[in-house]
């Protein structure tokens, strides 16, 4: 199948690489664990991972990027909700992806989104705190007639908020589609024990409560992630 954009063409194929979920040994996690670690310590500055996408920054990780558009190429969503703007890198990524494929939008919220940040097509911004009562209507009312939503979360990143979050916006996913909860490895999972109570917790109680979701590890297929515990699949 050909997908054209300006003088832009090429053949979208149809290989949707699977990876069971990892049964890994001590030894093993505790190899990903010290990578991850490491990883932090030589890269993170004080804004942040160093990573650009068309010379915005960014910052996700190279493996989950990669990650995202499979997802994206292989579950067409109609619409990817991202919560946290920031510089805009990960915002103007989706919808790179979004318009070589011809299909999908993208939704970047944020309550202190950055100057100047990037334009696209297929990209809109809101701001705004993701869990105001008038922003949640606005994100509402634009999963209109959309029969796929996908949802990431990384703005505040404190459980209470990282919690509402997961409440709201787990009602716009569909059976199959997808929430994913970013940075999950916070307070010492397995990193930056001094954040404190984190995301990671806040999927714990959201689980405890909402049993239309499960975790889907076999999303961690490349090993290293921001989100361990994070890519949650609606079952039902």
């Amino acid at each position: 199948m050909d997908k054209k954009q300006s003088n832009f063409s090429f053949e979208l194929g149809n290989f949707y690489p699977f990876q069971n979920k990892h049964e890994l040994t001590i030894e093993q996690i505790t190899i990903i664990e010290n990578f991850h670690k490491l990883y932090f310590e030589l890269l993170e500055k004080k804004s942040g991972l160093q990573i650009s996408w068309l010379g915005h920054q960014t910052g996700k990780t190279p493996l989950d990027l990669w990650l995202y558009q499979e997802m994206i190429v292989k579950n067409k969503p109609d619409l990817i909700i991202e919560t946290g703007t920031h510089w805009g890198g990960s915002a103007i990524f989706l919808s790179t992806i979004c318009n070589i494929l011809s299909f999908g939008e993208v939704l970047s919220i944020d309550l202190y989104p950055k100057e100047n940040l990037p334009k696209s097509d297929r990209l809109e911004y809101l701001h705004g705190s993701s869990v105001d009562k008038e922003i949640f209507e606005k994100v509402k009312y634009n999963c209109q007639n959309k029969k796929n939503v996908m949802v990431i979360l990384d703005s505040n990143h404190e459980t209470s908020h990282v919690f509402e979050e997961l409440k709201l916006y787990s009602e716009l996913v569909q059976l199959n589609g997808y929430i994913i909860v970013e940075d999950t490895f916070l307070n010492g999972h397995p990193s930056h024990k001094e954040f404190g109570s984190g995301p990671y917790e806040a999927v714990d109680l959201f689980l405890r409560e909402n049993k239309n979701f499960i975790i889907d590890k076999s999303l961690e297929k490349f090993l290293f992630t921001l989100n361990y515990n994070g890519f949650l699949k609606r079952k039902s």
